[in-house]
């Protein structure tokens, strides 16, 4: 990779918020670690960036939600400064806790904690001894409060939030920022894989697309923002649980989730 350029990496790159974020970077000519485990969607979205944009782009094709992949990951790029880390690549599944299929849980939790996690714990030291580095966790605006019928996924992304913010205190002077990115229902490839029985279109309530999300984002992390969440609809949804008891939040969300998915 040209030395004069700087360099971000990107998982869940393919598509989505993750190649909207890419183009963002490529427009501001960074080179890319672009990461996926699509082959055919990451290639596409290589040849649609380098149809306008001049930059060197890696493409790693990783399973993120498998074991120690984020040190094989750094073991393929430790050669390169990393300048921004996006963690995107996420998914989520729509039921009930106990009767869900550990196997698919295990991995998500693996990929929202444990990978996105450890890709930090191996690039965050060269960002400080260097004094510079900016990195963009996605979160949701699911982080602020219980999600029955998913769970899990409500519980990893509350993890995020937290997470971003206390290493982002911990960064200060260092030169090396910390944003959460906390966006509602986003259209993107996530919508599809909720559920085995999710369509397009189904969790509809205050919709965003992914180029708005993501350019919200990305400004949010040039900035050194250290919580990003998109929309006043949103916002004040976040701040919702403070004024009322955890229980009712709670119930609300799930009767939206339930509403959401009624056919």
């Amino acid at each position: 990779m040209e030395k004069s350029k700087k360099t971000a990496l990107v998982t869940g790159a393919a598509s989505g918020l993750g190649f909207e974020l890419a183009l963002l970077l490529a427009k501001d000519d960074y080179n890319l670690i672009l990461i996926d485990i699509d082959s055919k969607r990451l290639d596409q979205a290589r040849d649609i960036i380098l149809e306008t944009y001049t930059v060197e782009i890696t493409l790693l094709l990783k399973d993120l939600s498998s074991t120690n992949v984020a040190r094989d990951i750094y073991d393929n790029i430790k050669s390169t400064p990393i300048d921004v880390i996006i963690n995107n690549a996420g998914f989520g599944m729509f039921g009930v806790f106990c009767e869900s299929d550990w196997e698919r849980d295990s991995q998500m939790l693996h990929l929202h904690v444990l990978t996105s996690t450890h890709l930090l714990k191996l690039i965050l030291p060269n960002m400080v001894k260097r004094g510079s580095g900016k990195v963009l966790n996605l979160s949701s605006l699911a982080a602020f409060q219980p999600g029955p019928l998913m769970a899990l996924y409500y519980a990893s992304k509350g993890y995020i939030l937290s997470f971003s913010e206390a290493i982002s205190n911990e960064l200060k002077g260092t030169g090396v920022t910390v944003t959460a990115l906390c966006p509602g229902p986003t259209k993107t490839a996530f919508q599809s894989t909720v559920s085995d029985d999710a369509t397009e279109g189904k969790i509809a309530f205050n919709m965003a697309s992914a180029k708005e999300v993501a350019a919200y984002g990305y400004d949010a992390m040039n900035k050194g923002k250290v919580v990003a969440i998109p929309g006043t609809l949103n916002k004040f949804l976040s701040v919702l649980p403070r004024f009322l008891t955890r229980n009712r939040t709670t119930k609300i969300v799930r009767k939206i989730q339930d509403k959401n998915r009624e056919c």
